[in-house]
């Protein structure tokens, strides 16, 4: 049996208040007491949280093997160039950006009867699997848009570190046709290529009734796109209301997920043993940056 079976099978042994099968068990336990999802686990694990997190699928994830502690990234702005023979490569092309990445905690607490944990016809794997992608998977989605930094990431709405407004409405609760055209044409033509739509449902479906002055729609109904470029939805976007940003466009590529550290669970078995439950507290460290901040515009109302 290879260690990361080995490790895999010990690690259900423990969720499911077993003895610890394996002497390596307990170097594994971080000093929380927390051990570190296995393999086998995170494949299936993984994507579910794509499933309940759209920037774990349009947005880029890196994953780093320092779970604490700041560390420093860069990103590049260079392009190639055609040069003559002998002549020396051009060095004003490129700009390089430095930024920190922080080790944001963000953690989540379940509990189960014990007769559950303890029956081995209850799958707790598939349990735990899909209740931990759904209450991680949407904070992390909405913490990339609207986080604000403090003890979180800085999510895309974010006056400071988000992305750059494309277009300031004239109505304080409406938005035109033309200013939705305005706001593609914001962004660079070299983020526009993989660009995509974020909104919520109500903002949407506002969208699919705009016209323009022929009554052509600007919503093309048979393959949800706008100006040829697809929609994804988001309940964490703002509605359509004064001072909000509804809209962001954008190459989110750019929008950096840093994966400090995947997920780990503790199991409380004395806390709740009055109640005849087990408790799992799982937590994972990650931040979010928009690495370059002009890949997303966003629309703001008045």
């Amino acid at each position: 049996m290879s260690n990361q079976s080995m490790y895999n099978k010990a690690f259900w042994s423990i969720l499911r208040t077993q003895q610890e099968n394996y002497s390596e068990m307990s170097n594994m336990a971080d000093s929380t007491g927390s051990y570190p999802a296995p393999y086998e686990f995170l494949m299936s694990y993984t994507p579910a949280l794509e499933k309940e997190n759209i920037f774990r699928r349009i947005g880029t994830v890196v994953r780093t093997t320092s779970p604490e502690g700041k560390i420093h990234a860069a990103t590049s702005t260079g392009k190639a160039e055609w040069v003559g023979e002998a002549v020396a490569i051009p060095e004003s092309s490129d700009t390089i950006n430095q930024f920190i990445v922080n080790s944001y905690k963000l953690a989540s607490l379940t509990r189960l009867k014990h007769t559950f944990v303890t029956d081995h016809k209850f799958d707790i794997e598939k349990y735990l699997k899909n209740e931990f992608a759904r209450r991680f998977g949407r904070e992390e989605e909405n913490t990339m848009i609207n986080g604000d930094g403090v003890d979180a990431p800085a999510g895309i709405l974010h006056s400071i570190h988000g992305a750059e407004v494309g277009i300031t409405t004239t109505a304080t609760d409406a938005i035109t046709y033309d200013e939705v055209i305005k706001l593609y044409f914001s962004l660079d033509k070299h983020f526009r290529k993989n660009a995509v739509w974020i909104m919520n449902d109500e903002t949407a479906l506002y969208l699919r009734t705009l016209k323009d002055s022929n009554g052509n729609y600007l919503w093309n109904h048979s393959d949800n796109t706008i100006l040829g470029k697809p929609v994804e939805y988001s309940s964490y976007m703002p509605g359509i209301e004064s001072g909000k940003k509804p809209i962001a466009f954008g190459d989110f590529s750019y929008l950096w997920l840093v994966e400090r550290q995947p997920l780990s669970v503790k199991v409380l078995k004395e806390k709740y043993i009055l109640e005849g439950q087990i408790g799992y507290a799982a937590y994972e460290r990650l931040d979010a940056k928009l690495i370059v901040p002009e890949a997303v515009k966003v629309l703001q109302l008045a």
